[in-house]
């Protein structure tokens, strides 16, 4: 094919995407790209992204035809589609569902149309424990105990199995949604939230009749994935055990199933630290389920997986699945399993662990979509460059690298930043984020803000998230337990002074904070203080780059020029991207 200097895109034989920002197609075809490919790197003028098997898989699990990728791809490239990336393409798509667990009466079987591909699989002498007897030459009877084990090791092969095995119902537990709420209608998904759920349920419409439910949800935070969750809830009529991060998530689950459901107090229960209770629907957190007196120990609470005949576990924020309990799914792959999240981002790499176990990912939606339709806010993204102090820059230099960049993040000039911005925006519910809690304190004294820290009792940090609601406090300090699954809808503000090297999960998270609809404008904004020409600055570009990829820009700032901007009333200077 001819060179097209007008198409927005470069793909190389290396199968990554290198992406012109300043094309007048960019949105669109950032939108597109990114349903089945992984954004790497992103300056200001080019962004690369990277086609890998996983992405493709993914991609084809939650509908994406081959020829959906291929002609977009031949179609905006300047150079066309490399011979060797069509062909992979063509591989990765192919080797999603060439593999296949079926239930044939009660036994489990791995079947394959490709019969040579099949051979291969009943060679490996890994594979030998997991398989019995050959059903003819397309199928092998496998241990239904080894069902999860084995999608663990063919997907490291590089065959990802389509799982359309039967679940079990579970115990029958009747669950409408209220006809009568407190607003004027009976309550009701929004569509997208019904789309979820159905793509969720879509392996019915494959030919599994009441075995569907398996797979993960990606949608913005605040965009209700609770409710999504009660409205699989509703649909399967079962018995269910929700997982989560936090007791206040907890609370939060429980509240909204009360609140929108038939189901009463006394069919749903909390299983945490303080309260151990195992009813129809369970709500637990993940810290409880990996407790353990020593490394030596069982992990005592890991029962409750057994403890009722559950139809439907739900694993909320799958991205923070701890490893403990990923073996303990995989010996629950006869159960449907619902996985919901903001990101697909894992920090450890399991990304592979949550497609065998969990499930792919069967439906997505990309945040500015919901912005431009009002159910999340409309969030500027600003970073603002402060200088080390003295001191602090002297120590920076003799440092280790672990330590320079905890220099750069309790760079104390940051508190007047945040005196400034607390000026700024007196009138506004203002959330500071941190990780460090001697740093928080610091913060504290100066403002005068309360703090919540893990250390804190579940109780006084529920009664300083009310009084953040009900505006009788403006300004909350928090450290990283309210990353995630903390509600507080009227936050219009997050400053965040310090974070977790390059965690691109926690920095969505955090301006998952501000993300609820907001009366009036509709808008809010999310502020990174960050240390100029640091470790701090570099990690800094690593965290935005999911948000990045979801059609957010960061407007780079000097705190000087933002300074001098400010007291002269003129307009700040904003270089977008990352």
């Amino acid at each position: 094919m001819k060179f097209d200097p007008t198409r927005p895109l470069v793909v190389q034989n290396d199968f990554t995407v290198l992406v012109e920002t300043h094309h007048p197609d960019f949105e669109a075809v950032r939108t597109q790209l990114s349903q089945f490919a992984d954004l790497l790197k992103s300056p200001e003028h080019l962004h690369t992204y990277k086609i890998t098997p996983l992405s493709v898989w993914n991609a084809a699990a939650s509908g994406m035809k081959l020829e959906e990728i291929t002609s977009f791809l031949q179609q905006k490239a300047k150079f066309g589609l490399p011979t060797a990336v069509l062909g992979g393409i063509r591989k990765y798509v192919y080797r999603y569902g060439v593999l296949r667990l079926e239930s044939v009466g009660n036994e489990l079987h791995l079947v394959s149309d490709d019969t040579v591909i099949l051979k291969e699989i009943i060679g490996r002498e890994s594979l030998s424990s997991y398989l019995r007897e050959a059903k003819g030459e397309r199928a092998i009877s496998i241990s239904q105990e080894h069902r999860g084990l084995l999608k663990q090791e063919l997907i490291k092969m590089g065959y990802p199995v389509d799982d359309m095995a039967v679940y079990r119902s579970g115990e029958h537990v009747p669950i409408d949604f209220r006809q009568e709420t407190f607003e004027a209608e009976p309550f009701q998904l929004r569509d997208y939230q019904r789309s979820a759920v159905e793509a969720f349920r879509c392996t019915e419409a494959a030919g599994r009749g009441a075995s569907g439910g398996s797979g993960v949800l990606v949608l913005p935070c605040g965009a209700g994935k609770t409710i999504i969750g009660i409205g699989a809830m509703e649909a399967y009529n079962c018995a269910t055990l929700i997982l989560t991060t936090n007791v206040t998530s907890v609370k939060q689950w429980k509240r909204e199933i009360l609140s929108k459901t038939s189901l009463t107090e006394e069919q749903v229960g909390e299983y945490t630290g303080a309260c151990k209770e195992v009813k129809p629907v369970t709500i637990a957190t993940y810290q409880i389920l990996t407790h353990r007196a020593n490394k030596e120990d069982e992990f005592s609470h890991m029962q409750i997986f057994h403890q009722r005949e559950w139809g439907l576990i739900i694993y909320d924020e799958v991205h923070l699945l701890p490893a403990p309990v990923f073996r303990a799914t995989a010996d629950i792959q006869a159960t449907r399993r619902l996985g919901l999240t903001a990101t697909l981002i894992r920090e450890d790499g399991r990304e592979e662990d949550v497609f065998s176990l969990i499930g792919p990912k069967r439906y997505e939606i990309g945040w500015k979509e919901l912005e431009s339709s009002g159910y999340i806010a409309k969030v500027a993204c600003i970073e603002l460059r402060v200088p080390l102090e003295d001191k602090a820059r002297e120590d920076y230099a003799f440092s280790d690298a672990k330590r320079q960049f905890r220099i750069a993040g309790e760079n104390i000039v940051k508190l007047d930043v945040i005196d400034a911005l607390l000026k700024q925006h007196e009138q506004e519910q203002v959330l500071i984020i941190g990780q460090y809690l001697d740093q928080l304190e610091r913060i504290s004294q100066r403002t005068g803000a309360p703090v919540i820290n893990g250390e804190m009792p579940q109780e006084q940090r529920d009664i300083l998230y009310q009084k953040f609601k009900d505006s009788s406090v403006s300004v909350l300090i928090v450290s990283k337990v309210a990353n995630f699954a903390v509600d507080l809808p009227d936050a219009s503000v997050a400053i965040q002074v310090s974070g977790s090297f390059g965690s691109r999960q926690e920095e969505a998270q955090r301006l998952g904070r501000v993300l609820r609809p907001k009366k009036g404008t509709n808008s809010a904004v999310f502020y990174s203080i960050v240390s100029r020409d640091t470790k701090e600055q570099d990690f800094s570009l690593k965290r935005q780059l999911f948000l990045v990829q979801q059609g957010y820009q960061y407007a780079w700032l000097d705190w000087e020029h933002w300074q001098q901007s400010t007291e002269t009333g003129g307009h700040h200077e904003v270089r977008a991207g990352v």
